[in-house]
C-alpha cells in the first residue's frame, strides 16, 4: 500500500516529488526461457528504483545446460557485471548478446513500468532454419525411401543381367556341322556364344555377311569412339522369339573403307581365334546407310584404361591380366595355333590400354585390329616399307619413332608390341594396391606430354632422353611386383634386339607364383637372399 500511497502523491502534487520507477527485482533465479521468442522473467518482486536515474534491467545467462534470470534497477552510466547498458531508452526490454566466459549471456533495459518482466530475445536465423530443415526432412523421408528402392531394384536388375552375361560367355553348346547356308539370328547367337578356347571355327564365324537383309540388330548406346569408328551395344534378336544377344557394332563411315577391310581381313582369320583376342561374329556392308559394321562380343567391363581409371587391382589382378595381356599378344605373333597348326603371325602395331578390353572374368582381350599387320611371307621388303608409321605416338617404340625398323627381319615388327605392352603392363602396375601409396590413373609418360603428344614430342622424351614411365623404389618391396617391374623394364629396352618376346613374358608371368612361393619360403625360415638372385627370373629370356 505504501507503493500505491507513493504514486499517488506524486500524481496529486506535481513537482514536489519526482516519480520513481517500478521495476522487477529478483536475485538469480532458475528459468525456463531458453533464448528464444519472448518470454517472462517471472519475479514475483516488484520494487521502487531508489534513484530516478535507474532503469530496469534483465540479465539471462546459460550454463552447462541451465537458465537463469535476474533482474534489478540499475544506473545506465555504470557498467554492470562489466557490461554496458544499451538503448536503455525503451519501453520494451530487447535482449542483447554479450561475450562471457562462462557461457551465453543476454542483457536488456528499459525505461517503462515493470518493463524488464517480459524478456524479447532477437530472433535467431539457425533455430528456425533448423525447424525448416526438419521439416523439409520429414516431408522428404518417403520421396528418399522411394528413390533408395528404385537405385535397389534397378542394381538387382544390373547383377541378373552381368549375370546372364557370364553364363553366356562360359556357355560351350555344341559344335555345328553342315553346308554353308544363309546366316540367320540363331546362327548368329550360336557363333556368338562358341567357346573362344576352341581352334576349330563356326561355319559362318569370322565371316561377311552376304545376306541380302542384314542381321536384325538395334542399336542401344554409344560405348567408344575411335580415330576410324564407333563402338556400339547392341541387341542382336532371334528370328523365333523376342529374346536377344548383347553384342558390340563398330561403325565405319564409307570413307574409312580401308581400315574396315583391314581389320575385317585379319578378323576373318580362323586361326586367330583364341580367348584373349575379341571374339568377332560377322561383317556387313550397310549400304543404305552408306556404313560397314562390325559385329562381336560385348564386354560390359569397357577398355582397360577405362577401367584402370576407375578401379584399384590386387595383385592377383594384375596377375590375371597381365598375363592373359601377354597370352593374347603372344598368339597374334606365334606363327602357330596352340594346337600346332600353322599360321601367319600377325602385329598389332596400335597396343593400348584403350584398345583392351576386361572380360568378366578379370582377363584381358586385344580388340581394334585396324592397323594390323599379316607377316606374311609374300610380303617384300617394299610392302613392308610402304605400311607407314602408325599407331600412337604415346605408346610408338624407339624405333617406330625413329623410323628405323629393320624391315629384313618381321621380328621388328612384333618387338615394336612388345614395347607397347611395357607401357600397358606399366599402367596396370600403377594401379596395383600391392606397390602402397597408388596415385591417379595416368597414362605412360603422364604429365611430360600433352594428352594427345605428337611424334616430335615422344622423340623427345623417348630418344633424346631415353625417358621410360618412372618405377618408384617403392614398388619393388613387393617380391611379386619386383619381378613385374623387371619384365617390364626388359620389354621396353632401346635396343629391340634385348627385349623379351611375347611368349617369354607368358612364361614369366606362369613362373611367378613358382618364384613367389620359393621367396616365401626363403623368408620363413631366414635366409637371407641374395640381390643377384632376388629378380633371377628375369635373366631367363
Amino acid at each position: 500500500w505504501l507503493q500505491w500511497l507513493y504514486i499517488l502523491l506524486c500524481g496529486m502534487v506535481p513537482g514536489i516529488f519526482t516519480l520513481m520507477k517500478l521495476c522487477k527485482f529478483c536475485d538469480v533465479e532458475p528459468s525456463s526461457c531458453n533464448g528464444t521468442g519472448i518470454c517472462q522473467a517471472n519475479c514475483s518482486i516488484t520494487a521502487i528504483c531508489p534513484n530516478s536515474d535507474e532503469v530496469c534491467v534483465a540479465i539471462w545467462r546459460k550454463n552447462e545446460g541451465n537458465y537463469t534470470v535476474e533482474t534489478m534497477c540499475y544506473p545506465p552510466s555504470k557498467p554492470v557485471y562489466g557490461m554496458r547498458l544499451e538503448d536503455y531508452n525503451s519501453t520494451t526490454c530487447e535482449m542483447k548478446e554479450q561475450k562471457s566466459e562462462s557461457g551465453p549471456v543476454y542483457i536488456c533495459s528499459c525505461t517503462g513500468e515493470e518493463c524488464n518482466e517480459n524478456l524479447a530475445f532477437p530472433h535467431r536465423p539457425g533455430a528456425i532454419e533448423n525447424q525448416v530443415v526438419s521439416v523439409i526432412l520429414v516431408s522428404l523421408l518417403p520421396l528418399l525411401v522411394l528413390a533408395v528402392l528404385v537405385v535397389a531394384s534397378f542394381y538387382w536388375y544390373r547383377i541378373q543381367q552381368r549375370r546372364k552375361l557370364s553364363e553366356w560367355e562360359t556357355k560351350k553348346p555344341l559344335k555345328r556341322k553342315g553346308p554353308k547356308g544363309p546366316l540367320d539370328c540363331s546362327d548368329a547367337c550360336a557363333i556368338m556364344m562358341d567357346d573362344d578356347r576352341s581352334d576349330s571355327s563356326s561355319t559362318h564365324a569370322n565371316s561377311l555377311n552376304h545376306n541380302t537383309e542384314p542381321l536384325p540388330l538395334e542399336l542401344d548406346l554409344q560405348v567408344g569412339k575411335g580415330r576410324f569408328a564407333e563402338v556400339y551395344k547392341a541387341k542382336l534378336r532371334q528370328s523365333s522369339s523376342e529374346q536377344f544377344e548383347t553384342v558390340a557394332v563398330k561403325i565405319f563411315p564409307y570413307e574409312e573403307y580401308a581400315s574396315w577391310k583391314n581389320e575385317k581381313d585379319i578378323f576373318s582369320d580362323i586361326d586367330l581365334k583364341h580367348e584373349n583376342v575379341l571374339h568377332f561374329l560377322t561383317a556387313e556392308d550397310r549400304k543404305s546407310e552408306k556404313q560397314y559394321w562390325l559385329i562381336t562380343a560385348y564386354h560390359p567391363r569397357g577398355n582397360l584404361q577405362e577401367y584402370l581409371t576407375c578401379h584399384l587391382i590386387s595383385w592377383e589382378d594384375l596377375q590375371r591380366l597381365g598375363g592373359s595381356l601377354a597370352q593374347g599378344v603372344a598368339h597374334l605373333h606365334s606363327d602357330h595355333t596352340p594346337c600346332g597348326r600353322p599360321k601367319v603371325p600377325i602385329v598389332h602395331r596400335d597396343l593400348k590400354s584403350s584398345n583392351i578390353l576386361v572380360k568378366s572374368d578379370f582377363t584381358c582381350c586385344l580388340c581394334d585390329f585396324g592397323l594390323g599387320l599379316r607377316l606374311d611371307n609374300s610380303l617384300s621388303v617394299d610392302d613392308l616399307a610402304n605400311s607407314g608409321q602408325v599407331g600412337t605416338a604415346r605408346y610408338m617404340a624407339p624405333e617406330v619413332l625413329e623410323s628405323r625398323i629393320n624391315l629384313e627381319n618381321i621380328e621388328s615388327f612384333k618387338q615394336t608390341d612388345v614395347y607397347s605392352m611395357a607401357l600397358v603392363l606399366w599402367e596396370m602396375t600403377s594401379r596395383c594396391n600391392a606397390i602402397g601409396e597408388v596415385k591417379d590413373y595416368e597414362p605412360p609418360f603422364g604429365s611430360k606430354v600433352r594428352e594427345h603428344p605428337c611424334v616430335e614430342s615422344m622423340k623427345d622424351n623417348v630418344l633424346r632422353d631415353r625417358g621410360r614411365p618412372e618405377i618408384p623404389s617403392g614398388w619393388m618391396k613387393h617380391p611379386g611386383v619386383a619381378l613385374v617391374c623387371a619384365t617390364i623394364s626388359e620389354c621396353w629396352d632401346h635396343d629391340p634386339e634385348a627385349r623379351l618376346t611375347a611368349q617369354c613374358v607368358v612364361e614369366r608371368f606362369r613362373e611367378m607364383d613358382d618364384e613367389l612361393d620359393k621367396l616365401s619360403t626363403r623368408s620363413s625360415s631366414e635366409e637371407k637372399i641374395p640381390e643377384d638372385c632376388s629378380v633371377s627370373v628375369s635373366d631367363d629370356k
